[in-house]
């Protein structure tokens, strides 16, 4: 086996001394992380993140994942705060502080107002008598290990644990809010991931667009919807509405001989497959694919069966749901 070069070595190091810190972050957190969690519930406002350095890019990830997963927050950076931006935070607020130090100079304007005006504020860093955690309403402390670089002045191990502890913030107050997908989607509205939380009623085509006919329909008229709206199918609604059955193309074939001397209720599969509007449409497509067909009808969630609309697989595939 070849043995592994000198840079390769270094890297496996350096994942390895993060991966343990990271282990003993987990193990180290105690009360003062639940405390942390209540406090955020309880706030009436946003949470404000901050940090300075490297430790602002960390607050900048916080701060927009706590915003992505339904807890309002944005971050503010303190060189700014101290310029007019304190003006940002208000009662009401709670203000998370990251500093690995705990001892960063310019964190001690916006954590002086902090106890000015008494909005409450967490600090984490990794020694427990520096003044960021000493000031702070709930002092999270991380594990005061050396840094991956080998040097001690590179942030790396700590950094690496910040952001694992943002993480664990954020999912902890997800998971309390049961924040599901379909909520996810609403902040995720762009890209493959919004794609994939599309829900059924943005892709669907609805009112005057839906292949209906009523059971009573003489099949001439119902071809003629069929082919007007060219959907390949139309859907049959019984004396109240609902969706008694649809007629497709293998429907149309099975009564060939003399089909246009019955009615739309005569040559209809009856119990068809139909999908709700808040149903995800990956899910959608799932069903379409499994049975082989290439669209489906969308009926009210109240189990009444009335139509509010009809998706296509290609609907589908235009929004990049594959």
């Amino acid at each position: 086996m070849k043995k592994p070069s000198k840079y390769l070595t270094t890297a496996r190091k350096v994942i390895t001394q993060e991966s343990d810190a990271l282990v003993k972050l987990a193990a180290q957190l105690d009360e003062t992380f639940d405390d942390a969690i209540e406090l955020l519930l309880q706030a009436t406002g946003r949470v404000i993140v901050s940090g300075m350095g490297k430790s602002g890019h960390i607050a900048r990830k916080l701060a927009a994942t706590l915003a992505s997963t339904g807890t309002p927050a944005h971050f503010v950076h303190p060189a700014e705060a101290s310029h007019g931006d304190l003006g940002m935070m208000t009662k009401g607020d709670v203000v998370i502080v990251l500093s690995n130090s705990g001892e960063t100079p310019e964190l001690a304007d916006l954590v002086a107002y902090t106890r000015r005006f008494d909005i409450p504020m967490i600090g984490i860093a990794s020694r427990s008598n520096s003044t960021l955690l000493q000031q702070a309403d709930i002092a999270v402390l991380l594990p005061n290990l050396g840094e991956a670089c080998g040097t001690g002045v590179v942030p790396t191990t700590s950094t690496t644990m910040t952001l694992a502890l943002g993480d664990a913030i954020a999912v902890a107050l997800m998971k309390h809010r049961d924040f599901t997908p379909e909520k996810f989607r609403d902040f995720h509205p762009g890209g493959k991931l919004g794609a994939q939380l599309s829900k059924v009623a943005d892709l669907m085509h609805h009112e005057d667009t839906v292949p209906l006919v009523h059971v009573d329909t003489p099949m001439s008229d119902a071809l003629l919807e069929i082919s007007q709206k060219g959907f390949g199918v139309v859907g049959v609604l019984d004396d109240h509405g609902g969706l008694a059955g649809i007629v497709t193309d293998g429907d149309l074939r099975r009564h060939m001989d003399g089909l246009l001397t019955h009615k739309a209720g005569e040559v209809m599969t009856k119990g068809p497959t139909t999908v709700r509007p808040d149903a995800l449409a990956e899910k959608a497509l799932a069903v379409m694919n499994q049975r082989k067909i290439t669209c489906v009808f969308v009926t009210n969630a109240d189990d009444s069966g009335q139509v509010v609309g009809i998706l296509h697989i290609h609907d589908c595939l235009r929004a990049g749901i594959v």
